[in-house]
């Protein structure tokens, strides 16, 4: 198989989108969000849900080492963007820093698993 690190981690993404469509509850719970939000971030953990599931499964069946690749690249790039967004929506310290140790963490995990099965595939 190749990339094999780039595969599991796209397994774990694939099973948080699962989780996110299972409990959507859980963002505005860790964003520790006032309930006039909470549906709006719910909304927003099932899109996250989608979107990983479907980022995830393409990480996971994808039968050449491009299509995981792309999926990789996107997984890391919806990651930022989640920093960026979530990041400046709280005025709260620990939250901001709670939001970008996560996002930017499984960014940084991700891009070191891309990066590490790239050189290993090279001839």
């Amino acid at each position: 198989m190749s990339y094999p690190l780039s595969r599991v981690l796209s397994v774990a993404t694939a099973a948080y989108g699962g989780y996110a469509l299972a409990q959507p509850g859980h963002l505005w719970q860790a964003l520790q969000a006032d309930r006039e939000h909470q549906k709006g971030l719910e909304l927003l953990a099932r899109t996250y849900g989608v979107r990983d599931s479907a980022i995830g499964a393409l990480g996971i069946l994808g039968r050449s080492d491009r299509t995981v690749q792309a999926a990789m690249v996107l997984r890391i790039a919806m990651d930022l963007g989640d920093a960026a967004v979530l990041s400046t929506s709280t005025d709260d310290p620990a939250i901001r820093r709670k939001i970008l140790g996560v996002t930017l963490g499984w960014a940084g995990l991700n891009a070191l698993a891309l990066a590490i099965d790239t050189r290993r595939a090279r001839p």
